[in-house]
């Protein structure tokens, strides 16, 4: 497929966002930005194209192989959109002529925080389920009340406790490595 000037247009380009048109919408962007601090006036809105730019990106990458399969990818979007108005003031077309590759970098490591942010919900989750099931087994029921007990405990299937299991050991093996590189070996400096 050819595109204008006879270049060969690559197959699996990104196409869905111009990156020239959208350096120089941010190029734009930024001028009347730095234009309306140094008057003191209010900063100028987003412009619409910018916007559908961001919007395009962030919808787009949620589709790739290692995000399309959460359940939460609507808030991976928004989470992405939200990040890239938050730093759009720090894109310096001077730095970089790729607002495409700025703007996706952002995007990618709030869909990576929004991931680890639904881990911790559901370990909390798991573990309430747990720590519940351990009241309903050691409460003081009397013996007429043994109906009740089944019905107050959470039922998981086998594969599900399993994996409930298998996801708070690892949440927690996880979190204790993270814990233990936080922390100096002050021991290893003292003896030298």
């Amino acid at each position: 497929m050819e595109i204008k000037g006879g270049e060969k247009k690559r197959k699996g380009a990104n196409n869905y966002v111009n990156n020239k048109d959208f350096l120089a919408a941010m190029v734009v962007f930024r001028d009347s930005v730095i234009e309306a601090k140094e008057k003191g006036t209010e900063k100028p809105p987003v412009p619409k194209y910018v916007a559908e730019c961001i919007i395009l990106i962030s919808t787009n990458l949620s589709y790739k192989p290692n995000f399309i399969n959460y359940k939460f990818r609507d808030e991976m979007v928004a989470d992405g959109i939200e990040n890239c108005i938050q730093y759009i003031n720090n894109f310096n077309p001077d730095i970089s002529s790729n607002p495409f590759a700025y703007f996706t970098q952002i995007i990618y490591f709030a869909f990576l925080r929004r991931i680890e942010k639904e881990k911790k919900y559901l370990y909390t989750k798991y573990k309430a389920s747990e720590y519940a099931n351990l009241n309903c087994e050691t409460d003081d029921r009397q013996d007429h009340d043994q109906e009740a007990d089944y019905n107050d405990k959470i039922q998981y299937s086998d594969w599900g406790e399993e994996f409930k299991s298998n996801f708070i050991k690892n949440f927690e093996e996880k979190k204790r490595l993270k814990n233990k590189r936080k922390v100096p070996n002050l021991s290893a400096s003292a003896g030298e």
